[in-house]
């Protein structure tokens, strides 16, 4: 029954009283049903409360409660009475502030604080114990003076332990002063002690148990408990407070106790001879004393007594006088210790008074950066001010000791606003140190006896101490540098340093800190184990600690990836982990890794061993990481697919998420995918289709070529955990830093790791989404939140600890420590734009600060290439140039900007990608070129304007946000670049897309301006070596190894640019795998070899080792075993050193390694190696298998193979398989060694396999696109292999094979046998399969021939130009590729080869191959190559353009001049009308009167569409091209077409817009022509045409524009102004208005416009085309008759028994009737006509008259009197 009290059964009227009554017989049945119901509420504190608020009979509940309220203080913790505490506690919290009094709500605040420390009090009063002899105060006396004055080292902890009378060791005395108690010293001040706190939490209670019952706060406990939930987010995860949850003493294992205990572990205490004020000191005090120590004892006695007088509170004017304005704010004070130095310091209070000691400075640097500090101080709030400026009374009044005052908790203060502080650079420097880089640790004299430089336990920041002491699982957000890192590495030094010091004894805590890279999980570890040491130092001798620092690996210039078994100080297998290897900072997957490939039972390797394969130095080309994808994935994709997107990683949506764990294979089905809410994904929600099409095919090519991704790594481990128990002890502690979640790390990956963790408690996940660079990811922790959420209520083998389930706690840090405000502000504007368009891609977080304020990002703008270049303002002084410094960088998009500057500027220091950039700091950033190298475009990027004021620039963004998703990604790379910078930030970009970025900013006042004209600053800061050898160290730990090289040589490191490029070289040749020939592989591994030859030679220790081994495995990769051999003996991997000397025939060597090495190698492939060297004998000098050595068994066969593999006896093995009908695997070995011919044979021989087949076509066509790309001529590559490869083409079964590969085999038996017509067909169905670059090889080979069309009929003219058409567009699409050397298909269409790195080969007879050869000298950054030339993307990719604007401009072009001269074009009216024409080659068309018809008509307009769209891609490549006589005669003979002379030609009505070329977006060409025609329509300077061509086009215009055309019409030069003839005498008006207004029919006067337009014309003989005459006067005269005869005055009956043209009727504006028809005008308009048709009839007076292409004859004069 106690459902009945749920959430769900009370939100409605009915299920609240049957709640209430049940409670209500509840009550009367006694105390324990009474109890028990109790018990249960208060798990549900939002419930609870509710009940409470609305019952009448609650009185005796709350008297039940307040009666078994404990007595005791061990019977608390697990009492009602403690969760119902906790639960309203938290509750009250969160309680809206509107319907609180002040004083309720500071109570609440207070009583919070209490309830949460008198648990921590009353646990420790349970454990402490009580012998009577000594007391607390013993434990205090830790040093004893020494005669430097110093101290004695502390005596060990271990031995202390001992000798104490009292087991309090770890008591955490700090804590009962927040109680205002003291420790007791007996078990009856103990027990009073409980006694007090239980009474104090009781009347807290009581107190909490009032408010509910309050009636003026039923309404607020209502709302909290029914919210207006929206229904979507009802399956996620309830939102829980960001405040932590207390330990709930449920059984666990004992090493989860201690998160309670390790607060008070965490720092120093003050030393023995210190006072009661706690000292904190910075870390550059810290070393300034340390040097004073080491140089000048004396001065170091003054500081070290100077402090000790402060710490116990003897202030005097020496030691206390005020530094900075008495008006300054909080008090800076400076203790005289000499003549001229000087102890700065300030009495701090975060809560309690301590002192705070900044810095020792000479008397002549105390600055003004003081009186700064103390106004920025001041910001914190009166209270703050207070707190630091109030003085306890002296102890006693003959004294001057004062002690510290402690203050209770208060409310946070908002920080108030003050004006900028007005500093220099150097000053606001230093103030930014002193706030924000400046780290304050417990003053200790045990690391100065020691000497060590370590890295002292900092204080933390209050909100970073809650996080730390959080008792549950907890969710950290925060953008960068807000201390995410930081709050890991203290609960991980807490945990551990609260086991060591505890007196029970129990397992030591198993934590592991885990992260993507190695280079972050080793700097974790570095800072721990230095914090670790400065904690240690009491308890710890120097030899121990000593020992400690050896551990750690040996630090150098090496890739901590590479590093062997051997140096890792842990084990490879997770499961041999040990209590000693923790804490661990690990990426993890090769743990697991090891324990999977090991795995005794064979199914399990069989299935995952692939996939943990890291013994093998070739594995690394297996493992599909993202630039894997991008190179040798992405490009071979469909065009089709990707070219409206960008190479992400897609599979992980697929296969890596949550939805695909129920699926089989762990795939979600497409179904499903698509059917993702828009929520999953947003921007992806419009293309999933298409995005499971390239997931489609990525699977496909990485079955084929054996290759993994994570997904499948994580699968592989899931599959094993869920057949067998876990390999190896759970841990106890799990913390998942950023860098794994929010880009690599799939959904299904969080299982794993959950997995690993026993303890629900024990995780510790943080990350920022806003950093996920990789285009379309939306990870956020909200869904992180949910899914955990789900796994952990559905899976109980994941809840194994047996605890109930809890929430974790959420915090958010805002605070950052890294960049100043100016920066931090423009950071989060960014952060805040993408929340407001795409809330569901990003956590919503509170915005983050800094510290202190700073300069604002400069945005030069208003530069362009006309203006003086601005980059001599960058690195000119008046010293000469210099470049930018260590702590200085360039961030561009990509590559090719990067190149493209470098080739503007120079070498000029670091110019790094923003990609490269990611995880890496930089006092001063500038960013280039950032918008204009965007892939968004203008209009686009203008929806970041909606973010200003009082804007709107985008009213249907809900409608359109799929055409903005990419606004998204680029807000998110844009906000990395921004975050790069330390202190400056320099924004430079000459496009005008940079432009709403900028508004945007200056609108919020968040950017500094710099336009001509202004003050440039000067950027470059110079570096000195040591700071360039620094950062170059830096940078090759984020292997950004071209970078680290410019840095060593700037720092004249030649031996660590040496190793960087042996590492860079590595790189390349590792990215050339799968997309360079096999032999420039090779060869790229073999220079890299040779490099970490050369490193080795000039190494020592562990490096020289390490470079040896690269060395070695890149010889293996080039094919070099003798090589190979030797750098592994170097390396002293002998058993490697072995097998590759037994593998090229060097017995010799492989004896001697095996005798004197034999050692060092283990026993069975010692025994191995043996064995095989004898079979090798036997078959020395065959090439053929030793057969005879062998069995047939499988088993043996196989081994029989690995052993030739081993002897490199590839043509033995492929004659092996063979005899074993092992066809696959044979023709797979030959492919892999070059040998297709030998692959394709092995493969058909394979009848039974359908795959084989399918193999042996795709090889054949891998051969047929190498050999015959675009532009090859058959008869130059007519060789004999061509020929065997055409045979085999035959031969394929093609049934076998898909439509798709069918049609391409045929394509090249068609082009090979030169029989060209079957192309046609082929070239639609690739069209239709959206395969363009084969049907642009079709239509190639088809068009590439001159065609004379001359003398086609329409139909065969349209059908040619159709085809044409897609030919041309084809062609244009390749122009439009941002980056074309990205699309596998335009490779293999043009037969480049992409090489390593950046470069790309352009083989020898290829068609660009031969355009470089003619325009050799236009090109200069090319290099021969043994194949052809070499050249950058950039390079290839503009002689590729440049190439293809020739063939478009040199084809359309000769396409246009025999169209112009084609008579289908125009008809000769003559013929047409009395089928005889005397004149000799007439150029127009002769065609028959029965031909004409309405699909004749439609063709002939079609014609012309058809060849306007083809002249505007000409157009669109070369946009400076002249074109406006070519467009207006095409309109004309457009125009003629649709309106021809005889109405047996056909008219308007007949025009059938599904006819036309592609519809109505081939009439947006169409509209574009006409449109540009008006603008550059010339009055004057065509005036003889003037008239006919304005009137054709605005014909055009209103006939297909009718909405734009007024607006451009109104805009276009000839319609303000032409010459005086078109001007009316009498008023002056331009007759053009009068055309116009007739044509828009939109005004009362428009018919009379056109009349009066008509006669001015005729009056004045002005010059004119007669049929656009006659067609105006026409559609002027049909709109008087129709509006004359719908006036209701004139007819009752409108139009009835009326016949008219139907293309009258086309117009709906004819039909309105507010126009007038002036009948007097009509008359003139009629004498006007009968003058013209007098004068054709005896033919004088018709000069000005003229016709399209011929003369006037009677018969044509008789046509046009007849319209008349």
């Amino acid at each position: 029954m106690l459902d009945l009290l749920s959430r769900d059964r009370i939100v409605n009227e009915a299920g609240l009283r049957t709640a209430l009554r049940h409670l209500d017989t509840i009550s009367s049945s006694g105390a324990t049903a009474l109890q028990a119901t109790v018990k249960h509420m208060s798990s549900s504190p939002y419930v609870f409360a509710y009940i409470i608020s609305v019952w009448d009979r609650r009185e005796a509940m709350i008297s039940q409660i307040m009666t078994d309220f404990p007595r005791k203080s061990q019977e608390y913790p697990t009492s009602v009475a403690r969760t119902m505490l906790d639960n309203l506690s938290m509750y009250f919290l969160a309680f809206p502030d509107e319907p609180l009094a002040m004083d309720v709500a500071r109570d609440i605040s207070r009583h919070r604080g209490f309830i949460e420390d008198a648990l921590h009090v009353l646990c420790r009063l349970n454990t402490m114990k009580f012998s009577g002899a000594g007391s607390f105060e013993d434990e205090n006396n830790l040093f004893d003076e020494s005669d430097d004055g110093f101290v004695k080292k502390k005596v060990p902890h271990k031995i202390r332990e001992s000798n104490l009378p009292i087991a309090h060791t770890s008591i955490d005395a700090s804590i009962f002063p927040r109680l205002d108690v003291v420790v007791p010293l007996t078990s009856e001040a103990a027990g009073s002690l409980s006694t007090h706190i239980l009474t104090k939490l009781k009347n807290a209670l009581l107190f909490y148990l009032s408010l509910l019952r309050r009636t003026e706060l039923a309404g607020a406990i209502k709302a909290l408990l029914l919210p207006n939930v929206d229904e979507s987010a009802k399956d996620v995860a309830p939102e829980v407070s960001s405040t932590e949850d207390v330990e709930s003493p449920t059984t666990r294992p004992n090493a989860y106790q201690m998160v309670q205990f390790m607060k008070a572990v965490l720092y120093f205490e003050n030393a023995d001879g210190f006072g009661e004020w706690r000292i904190l000191i910075s870390t550059q005090a810290y070393k300034k004393l340390r040097e004073f120590r080491r140089a000048d004892k004396n001065i170091f006695k003054i500081i070290f007594k100077q402090i000790k007088q402060l710490s116990n509170g003897h202030f005097s004017d020496d030691n206390h006088k005020r530094l900075n304005r008495p008006d300054a704010g909080i008090p800076i004070y400076d203790a005289k210790m000499t003549k001229d130095l000087r102890l700065v310091y300030q009495i701090d209070c975060v809560p309690d008074q301590d002192g705070k000691i900044y810095g020792i400075y000479m008397d002549a640097q105390l600055d003004r950066v003081w009186d700064a500090l103390s106004s920025y101080l001041t910001r914190k709030g009166r209270e703050y001010r207070s707190r630091c400026i109030f003085r306890n009374r002296p102890v006693l009044s003959k004294e001057s000791t004062i002690l510290p005052a402690s203050f209770p908790l208060s409310e946070h203060e908002p920080e108030f606003s003050a004006s900028p502080l007005d500093l220099s650079d150097k000053d606001m420097d230093h103030l930014q140190s002193l706030l924000v880089l400046e780290k304050y640790f417990t003053f200790s004299q045990v690391s100065l006896i020691a000497d060590q430089d370590v890295q002292h336990v900092f204080m933390l920041t209050p909100q970073e101490q809650k996080i730390v002491e959080c008792t549950t699982s907890c969710y950290i957000l925060g953008r960068r540098g807000t201390g995410k890192t930081t709050t890991m590495l203290f609960k991980i030094l807490g945990i551990q340093r609260a086991w060591e010091m505890s007196a029970v004894d129990m397992p030591k805590p198993r934590q592991i800190f885990v992260t993507k890279y190695r280079v972050l999980a080793t700097r974790a570890k570095e800072c721990f184990t230095k914090f670790l040491e400065s904690l240690a130092l009491a308890d710890y001798t120097l030899e121990e600690l000593a020992k400690m620092k050896a551990q750690s690996i040996q630090e150098g210039l090496v890739d901590l990836d590479d590093l062997s078994k051997s140096q890792m100080n842990i084990p490879m297998k997770y499961s041999e982990l040990e209590d000693e290897h923790f804490p661990l900072f690990v990426t993890f997957d090769r743990m697991i890794a090891a324990d999977i490939s090991d795995n005794d039972v064979p199914e399990t390797r069989e299935s995952a061993g692939p996939f943990f394969n890291i013994d093998n130095a070739e594995a690394h080309d297996c493992f599909v990481t993202y630039d894997v994808f991008a190179n040798q994935y992405w490009p071979n994709f469909p065009w089709n697919l990707t070219k409206n997107l960008s190479s992400v990683i897609f599979s992980w949506i697929v296969k890596g998420s949550e939805h695909g764990l129920t699926c089989p294979e762990g795939v979600l089905d497409r179904p499903n995918y698509i059917r993702l809410s828009h929520r999953s994904y947003p921007n992806f929600a419009n293309q999933r289709g298409i995005l499971y099409d390239i997931f489609e095919c990525y699977t496909k090519i990485k079955k084929q070529r054996r290759h993994h991704d994570a997904a499948d790594r994580t699968h592989a481990i899931l599959k094993v955990l869920q057949s067998q128990r876990f390999p190896g002890q759970q841990i106890d502690y799990l913390y998942l830093l950023h860098s794994s979640l929010t880009e690599i790390t799939l959904e299904l990956s969080v299982v794993v790791l959950r997995r690993l963790c026993r303890n629900p408690d024990g995780l510790f996940w943080a990350g920022d989404t806003a950093q996920t660079i990789s285009a379309g990811s939306s990870f956020r922790f909200d869904d992180l939140k949910a899914f955990l959420y789900r796994v952990e209520q559905q899976d109980i083998s994941v809840n194994s600890a047996g605890a109930c389930l809890r929430q974790p706690a959420i915090f958010q840090l805002a605070i950052n420590y890294t960049s100043h405000g100016g920066i931090v502000n423009c950071a989060s504007s960014v952060i805040e734009l993408i929340t407001k368009f795409w809330p569901n891609t990003i956590d919503n977080l509170r915005p983050e600060k800094g510290v202190v304020d700073g300069l604002k990002p400069v945005f030069f703008t208003g530069w362009d290439k006309n203006i003086v270049r601005h980059e001599q303002f960058w690195f000119w002084t008046r010293r000469g140039r210099i470049e930018f410094g260590a702590e200085q960088c360039i961030l561009v998009r990509d590559d090719a900007a990067r190149q493209k500057l470098r080739d503007e500027v120079g070498e000029v220091g670091l110019i790094m990608t923003l990609y490269e950039s990611k995880g890496l700091e930089f006092n001063d950033v500038l960013l280039y070129n950032f918008f204009e190298d965007s892939a968004v475009d203008l209009s686009r990027w203008r929806v970041v304007l909606d973010g200003v004021d009082g804007q709107r620039y985008v009213p249907n963004f809900d409608r359109d946000e799929v055409q903005y998703a990419g606004v998204c990604s680029e807000l998110k790379l844009l906000y990395v670049g921004i975050t790069r910078a330390r202190k400056n930030l320099w924004i430079v970009d000459k496009s005008n897309k940079s432009d709403p970025m900028r508004l945007f900013w200056t609108s919020r006042n968040q950017v500094q301006n710099c336009t001509p004209g202004t003050d440039v600053p000067h950027l470059a800061v110079s570096s000195t070596p040591e700071e360039w050898a620094s950062f170059g160290r830096s940078l090759f730990s984020h292997k950004r190894y071209s970078q680290a090289i410019h840095c060593f040589e700037r720092a004249n490191l030649r031996r660590e640019v040496k190793v960087c490029e042996a590492y860079q070289l590595r790189d390349v040749a590792r990215s050339s795998v799968g997309v360079a020939l096999l032999c420039d592989q090779k060869r790229a591994f073999n220079v890299a070899a040779d490099a970490f030859t050369d490193c080795g030679a000039t190494a020592t220790g562990n490096q020289k080792l390490q470079y040896y081994r690269n060395s070695a495995d890149c010889y293996v990769r080039a094919g070099d075993d003798l090589k190979a051999a030797e750098a592994y003996f170097n390396a002293q991997e002998f058993e490697q050193a072995a097998r590759r000397y037994r593998k090229v025939g060097r017995f010799d060597r492989n004896l001697h390694v095996l005798n004197d090495h034999g050692m060092d190698i283990p026993e069975e492939p010692t025994a191995k190696l043996c064995v095989v060297r004898e079979q090798s004998y036997c078959s020395r000098n065959n090439t053929q298998p030793p057969l005879p050595l062998f069995s047939t068994f499988d088993e043996e066969v196989d081994e029989e193979l690995e052993s030739l593999e081993d002897y490199d006896l590839d043509d033995a093995r492929a004659s092996l398989l063979e005899s074993h009908s092992r066809y696959y695997e044979a023709a797979e070995l030959h492919l892999s060694e070059n040998r297709p011919l030998e692959a394709v044979r092995a493969f058909m021989k394979d009848e039974s396999n359908i795959d084989s087949t399918i193999r042996a076509a795709d090889t054949i066509l891998e051969y047929f696109w190498r050999q015959c790309s675009f532009r090859i001529t058959v008869e130059s590559i007519a060789d004999e292999p061509m020929q065997h490869f055409i045979a085999l083409a035959d031969q394929l079964e093609t049934n076998k094979l898909t439509p798709a590969t069918r049609d391409q085999i045929s394509m090249f038996q068609s082009i090979l046998r030169g029989n060209r017509e079957p192309l046609r067909n082929l070239a639609l169905n690739f069209y239709i399969q959206n395969n363009e670059p084969a049907a642009l090889l079709c239509l190639d080979h088809i068009f590439s021939r001159t065609t004379d069309i001359r003398t086609f009929a329409v139909d065969e003219m349209q059908w040619f130009l159709q085809q044409f058409h897609a030919y041309a567009r084809l062609l244009y699409l390749i122009l439009t590729f941002p980056d074309p050397m990205e699309h596998r298909g335009i490779q293999r269409l043009f037969s480049i080869v992409r090489l390593s790195g950046d470069q790309f080969l352009i083989p020898d007879g290829t068609f660009l191959h031969n355009n470089l050869m003619e325009i050799r000298q236009g090109i200069i950054f090319v290099s021969k190559h043994p194949s052809g030339y070499t050249a950058s993307r950039r390079i290839v990719t503009k002689l590729l353009q440049q190439s293809i604007r020739t063939i478009l401009k040199d084809k359309i072009s000769e396409i246009d001049v025999m169209c112009c001269k084609s008579p289908v074009f125009s008809q000769c009216l003559q013929f047409l009308i009395s089928g005889v024409c005397r004149i000799d080659n007439c150029p127009q068309e002769h065609v028959a009167v029965s031909k004409l018809d309405r699909q004749y008509y439609n063709n002939r307009v079609a014609i012309h569409i058809w060849q306007i769209l083809i002249l505007q891609f000409m157009y669109s490549a070369h946009p400076y091209i002249e074109r406006r006589d070519s467009m207006r005669d095409w309109l004309k003979h457009l125009y003629e077409a649709i309106n021809p002379p005889f109405f047996i030609q056909g008219s308007p009505a007949d025009l059938d817009m599904n006819l036309m070329p592609l519809r109505l977006d081939g009439m947006k060409v169409v509209k574009l022509w006409i449109r540009e025609s008006f603008y550059s329509l010339d009055a004057f300077h065509t005036q003889a045409e003037f008239l006919t061509a304005l009137m054709g086009i605005t014909s055009l215009s209103f006939a297909f524009d009718r909405n734009d055309a007024p607006v451009y019409i109104s805009r276009a030069n000839c319609t303000i102004s032409g010459p005086l003839e078109l001007f009316r005498k009498g008023d002056n008006r331009y007759m053009v208005h009068d055309l116009l207004s007739s044509y828009q029919g939109a005004t009362r006067s428009s018919i009379s416009s056109g009349i009066l337009y008509i006669i001015h014309v005729l009056d004045n003989r002005l010059y004119v085309n007669l049929s656009v005459l006659c067609d105006c006067i026409e559609d002027i005269c049909s709109t008087f008759v129709i509006n004359y005869q719908m006036d209701p005055h004139f007819n009752k009956f409108p139009l009835h028994n009326v016949v008219l043209p139907c293309s009258w009727l086309l117009f709906p504006h004819k039909f309105t009737t507010e126009k007038e028809t002036k009948l007097f005008l009509m008359g003139k308009l009629l004498d006007e006509i009968a003058r013209l048709v007098e004068a054709l009839r005896v033919e004088a007076g018709m000069d000005f008259l003229w016709l399209n292409h011929t003369r006037f004859t009677p018969i044509l004069r008789n046509v046009f009197i007849s319209r008349m």
